[in-house]
């Protein structure tokens, strides 16, 4: 059944959508498959997205009608649909009248992306009405939070060395205590690996006392805050609150140093916002470990990087893991950088849409993935600035001299393209960068060929 009549209508203009306040617009790439066409296809894909089926009903009336999501614009050549969504259509918390991400998702990419006529439809970018964005939680504490505790400047803080504990798994309680103590001689934050939790050779209520006095420690030797972010993820709301309860109570008088780690992508965005509502105080982590199943750009369904990290801050995410842009080991692009500035700044271009967030707090960008010393310059010039979370595994533990020195380096990397100097030359009077050449010797040679020369090392 055609259903263009109904639920398209091409004549809408989309600068007077957005100003009319009242539809979310969304941007997807699709395909229908072969014998349908692109507009007959896009219609009936809007009309799966709300109120629509496959035949005509009796029950249908004029109201109904009035909350149609429409299919405003089509480029065919270049695969493009966009559909604008009325924000009525949208679900409703009955305890509070707040939005929730779910029924975002219910309705553009739910029952549409099985329907027998679209060989593949992915989300590239979305647009947020005020009168919507008004109804989303939005972060509670953000990186200024955490410069305020390392005793840097509200604005503009910079750079903070991050780790994940090594390795990711099959470490007993004290000798992961004793891995957290190590880099934080020189680092600022560790964070819990996404599957670390509550394993049987690890239990939390052994590991996490461990920590908080390996955290203690490190405070009173460097004088220097430090930052844990424990993850708190579970299948159970209930458990998710007990975790967190625990954590809190045993990091004691320096609960404030507390993250909470949440895996928002194979959790949901249910488990995102029981982090959100029921520890406001607490930097909420959001680690996207999974997201490629959907995000990549070999996946032809479901939504990009892009639209996770957006849907991200209208939850409530404090920071959110961006991938490397191309400079670690994941997979990424340099100018993967908007998905950075489309979170962390009050207006922002995205891929289709501009949008302003009306003031909602920002959410940081965590750098993770293969990332070291000598990855960093690079990194910071393509982004442009260094008010990052970055959290380097390997480029910690791996330093041919100690975790410590691992996290200074990653913190001599920043300086130096704060400084705008010579990495080689900066190497010279920096004894954990220039340790850092030796530790990682096959980046050093891709990135600063001739660097055994320049630095006297002939090993």
């Amino acid at each position: 059944m055609d259903q263009s009549g109904r639920y398209a209508d091409l004549s809408l203009n989309e600068d007077d959508l957005i100003k009319g306040d009242n539809h979310v617009l969304v941007a997807y790439i699709m395909k229908p498959k072969s014998g349908y066409g692109y507009l007959e296809a896009a219609a009936h894909f809007a009309a799966e997205s709300s109120t629509g089926t496959n035949v005509e009903v009796s029950t249908t009336d004029d109201f109904t009608k009035g909350v149609d999501a429409l299919v405003y614009e089509i480029d065919e050549a270049k695969e493009i649909m966009k559909i604008a969504y009325p924000v009525d259509l949208f679900d409703r918390n009955i305890i509070d009248n707040k939005a929730m991400i779910v029924s975002f998702l219910t309705l553009c990419i739910g029952n549409n992306q099985g329907m027998g006529d679209i060989a593949y439809a992915k989300i590239h970018d979305f647009f947020v009405p005020k009168s919507y964005m008004d109804l989303f939680d939005g972060p509670n504490v953000d990186i200024s939070d955490m410069w305020k505790l390392l005793g840097r400047p509200e604005k503009d803080g910079g750079y903070i060395a991050g780790t994940i504990i090594k390795p990711k798994l099959g470490l007993r309680p004290k000798p992961f205590a004793e891995a957290a103590y190590q880099f934080w001689l020189g680092g600022d934050f560790i964070k819990n690996d996404e599957p670390q939790g509550n394993q049987v050779f690890a239990p939390m209520k052994e590991t996490i006392p461990l920590v908080a006095d390996a955290m203690k420690r490190a405070q009173d030797e460097t004088g220097q805050a430090k930052i844990f972010s424990a993850n708190i993820t579970a299948d159970d709301h209930y458990e998710m609150i007990a975790r967190g309860e625990f954590v809190l109570e045993a990091f004691g008088e320096n609960a404030s140093h507390l993250a909470f780690l949440v895996d928002g992508y194979v959790g949901g965005p249910g488990m995102v916002t029981t982090a959100r509502r029921n520890f406001p105080d607490t930097y909420l982590h959001y680690h996207r470990a999974g997201h490629g199943a959907v995000t990549s750009p070999s996946a032809k369904r479901g939504y990009t990087a892009f639209v996770l990290a957006k849907m991200s801050r209208l939850q409530g995410a404090s920071g959110i893991h961006v991938g490397t842009m191309g400079y670690g080991k994941m997979e990424g692009e340099q100018d993967d950088r908007n998905i950075a500035y489309m979170i962390e700044r009050d207006s922002a271009d995205g891929p289709f849409y501009h949008q302003e967030w009306y003031g909602m707090k920002p959410t940081t960008p965590i750098i993770s993935g293969g990332m070291n010393a000598l990855r960093l310059p690079g990194f910071f010039e393509n982004l442009g600035h260094g008010n990052v979370i970055n959290t380097s595994g390997g480029g910690s533990y791996g330093h041919i001299d100690s975790p410590a020195a691992g996290a200074i380096s990653l913190r001599q990397a920043y300086e130096c393209w704060m400084a705008g100097a010579d990495p080689i030359e900066w190497a010279k009077d920096h004894q954990e960068f220039a340790r850092a050449f030796e530790s990682f010797p096959g980046d050093a040679d891709s990135i600063f060929p001739g660097w055994r020369d320049k630095l006297g090392v002939h090993k």
